[in-house]
């Protein structure tokens, strides 16, 4: 008997492939979007539930199996509501996403903004050892973190960066999350590292920012208040006493996406682009 590789290249098979990188994939993100939120725990706590209704099966203990069905049954509703916040979070993700974006020319500006407005006030505040710490999310939430701070959703500048590091204000202590192009909070709380690998002559915001890279892989800048030196720490990686160049460099590498891969319309881009283009066409012929 031989093999027919047309029995196994057939649309059900091609079908069924689809079904699994799709599921997969949005497992991925899932993950990606859960990492470094309260709901890790809850995901470990059904992880637990789930463990307990295996064994109980296994041993045949009705009554420890009675309950956790009801847990079970009642859990959905219930997550839906301690799952909130992820839930409103992932379908902004989405709504926010690049699927329909007609074009990333802004989002490239946006992004050269952040780091010009992070340039200006690194320089202000290092030249006047001003001690600052700057945490800007990446692909990890930082709900848990941002949840600590003083909310402000403000758009970002040099000025208002440096307003709010100047001694003796209100918002100088702790650190400032930027999420997506916006200052999202100040004054934030972030986890402090135990590390022996740390230099012992660096101080609390430094710890701060080797803290937050060893639970997320979030950029964070930090401003030294004694030297004036600038030092940025990412998965798990303090980089300290970098120059103005160093630092631009890095910056621009992690945050602005290069503009010719931005600019790539997918399929779905090109097909309302092209539909725009064919009504754009209509219209003036019409006019004619």
């Amino acid at each position: 008997m031989s093999f027919n590789w047309s029995d196994l290249l057939t649309w059900q098979s091609v079908a069924n492939v689809l079904d699994i990188v799709v599921v997969w994939y949005f497992i991925y993100k899932l993950i990606m979007l859960v990492r470094g939120t309260k709901a890790v725990q809850l995901l470990k706590g059904i992880a637990v539930v789930i463990l307990i209704k295996l064994v109980s099966w296994a041993f045949d203990l009705r009554t420890v199996s009675y309950i956790v069905d009801q847990v079970i049954n009642w859990g959905v509703i219930a997550l839906v509501v301690i799952f909130q916040p992820e839930i409103r979070r992932g379908l902004e993700h989405i709504g926010r996403g690049s699927l329909f974006a007609r074009s990333g020319q802004k989002k490239v500006a946006q992004q050269k903004q952040l780091v010009n407005s992070l340039d200006k006030a690194i320089q202000y505040m290092s030249k006047r050892r001003i001690g600052a710490l700057i945490t800007i999310q990446m692909n990890t939430g930082l709900e848990d973190y941002i949840e600590t701070g003083i909310p402000l959703d403000a758009d970002i500048s040099g000025e208002l960066l440096i307003n709010i590091f100047i001694p003796n204000t209100p918002l100088h202590d702790g650190a400032v999350i930027i999420r997506d192009n916006r200052i999202a909070v100040a004054a934030a709380y972030l986890p402090l590292s135990e590390s022996n690998m740390i230099p012992k002559e660096l101080g609390t915001r430094h710890r701060a920012a080797v803290g937050i890279s060893e639970v997320t892989d979030a950029l964070t800048i930090v401003v030294s208040e004694e030297t004036g030196g600038v030092t940025i720490t990412k998965n798990n990686e303090l980089m300290r006493d970098l120059t103005r160049d160093d630092y631009l460099k890095y910056l621009n590498t992690q945050l602005v996406v290069p503009e010719e891969v931005d600019q790539k319309l997918n399929p779905v881009q090109r097909f309302i682009e092209g539909f725009r283009h064919a009504g754009t066409q209509n219209r003036g012929g019409k006019k004619k």
